[in-house]
């Protein structure tokens, strides 16, 4: 690739639909159904991703003098810091409390999913890190021309991380929890893989689901009809009512996914006396399960860990599924067989002062994540090999 970056162009994009889909499909890859064509169509044509929501849809593109797109990165300005699983909320308050005005600012993400996948889509060709870096710096362009405070790059994969770091963005990293695959044929050999008192314990969990007269079982494509998604939405919608927050996907949402990425979607319903009580959303990549949404109708013992693990692993172990990621948060995933990982993020922060301060953060930050995954390594529920 030629070093000269004027042989370059950048330009904003505000709606997906105009840019090929087979363009982004090649950008993009085809393992990671979040940053897929079809589902941030679906968050835009359904007002999920919008102005009013707070995700503003403003893609970058980045084209050879030949017009051949080359680089993109699904952005979003921001004028809130929800539904994005990696938490600036201090630096927010510390920045306006400075005199600053934090937003709007620019989210380089896929919506209201905490799952690492691309982010600077570039394909995997030989020039792929020159044309990440380049994208890299029509970010930085986009933010000082807009004014904003920040771009955040989050849940990325490694691969970012590192160009985001050769190119001076303040890195920072967190935690979650995934499920792998161990050349497991069934359920069984998974728990044969465990210490003999959690082995116990997850046959436990899931016998007592049974008695209690629930069936959980997952559906995909075409097995799932319009009634499901009506179930699985007053799940949804009740889970948030719970909490106290505001469901961010619409019903209409649930119907253009299927629509368009069907056979992508696991959908785990648990029904009792034949109606439905519960229910767990996740799509399908080329090699992992990616838990999202649970909902619940009830209090019902153990369910939560029925749908939202158990029968995830399942799924994986019958369908050859190298992982099972099941989100944010989760601690008490460890005794169940999953494991601790790191998540990357990258961050550009114009000011100067800002944004020494945030890498100050980040480090230490840094450091108490480390220990954590340590110490939860150190307490996996796995036999010790002879």
């Amino acid at each position: 690739m030629d070093d000269d970056e004027t042989a370059f162009s950048a330009r904003v994009v505000e709606n997906i639909a105009t840019i090929p889909p087979d363009t982004w499909a090649r950008l993009a890859g085809d393992s990671n159904p979040f940053v897929s064509y079809p589902f941030l169509l679906a968050l835009e044509e359904t007002s999920c991703a919008s102005n009013e929501a707070g995700w503003l849809a403003r893609h970058l593109v980045v084209e050879e003098s030949s017009g051949d797109i080359i680089a993109a990165a699904p952005a979003y300005l921001k004028s809130h810091s929800q539904g994005e699983y990696v938490f600036d909320h201090a630096w927010a308050s510390a920045w306006e409390r400075a005199g600053g005005r934090y937003y709007p600012k620019m989210q380089v993400a896929a919506p209201f999913s905490p799952v690492s996948g691309p982010r600077l889509l570039a394909g995997n060709g030989p020039v792929s890190k020159e044309s990440r870096l380049v994208l890299l710096r029509a970010l930085e362009t986009v933010c000082q021309k807009l004014d904003l405070s920040s771009v955040h790059v989050t849940f990325c994969t490694k691969h970012d991380y590192e160009v985001m770091g050769v190119a001076g963005w303040v890195q920072r990293i967190g935690r979650q929890f995934h499920w792998y695959n161990r050349d497991y044929t069934k359920f069984d050999d998974f728990l044969a893989a465990l210490t003999s008192r959690k082995r116990k314990m997850i046959r436990r969990e899931r016998h007592q689901v049974a008695d209690q007269g629930i069936s959980v079982s997952p559906l995909s494509g075409d097995d799932i009809k319009s009634h499901h998604w009506d179930a699985f939405y007053r799940f949804y919608v009740d889970t948030y009512d719970r909490k106290w927050g505001y469901p961010y996907l619409t019903r209409e949402f649930f119907e253009a996914l299927q629509d368009r990425m069907g056979e992508s979607i696991v959908l785990i319903m648990a029904t009792m006396e034949e109606l439905p009580v519960a229910g767990a959303l996740n799509l399908r990549g080329a090699t992992a399960l990616y838990g999202r949404n649970w909902g619940c109708l009830g209090d019902y013992r153990f369910l939560h860990f029925e749908a939202c693990y158990y029968q995830a692993i399942e799924f994986a172990i019958d369908n050859g599924l190298k992982t099972v990621e099941a989100g944010t948060q989760g601690p008490h995933k460890i005794q169940r067989g999953y494991e601790p990982v790191q998540t990357y993020s990258g961050h550009y922060i114009p000011n100067e002062s800002f944004r020494e301060a945030v890498e100050r953060f980040c480090r230490e930050e840094e450091r108490e994540v480390e220990w954590e995954l340590k110490k939860y390594s150190d307490h996996l529920p796995y036999r010790q090999a002879d």
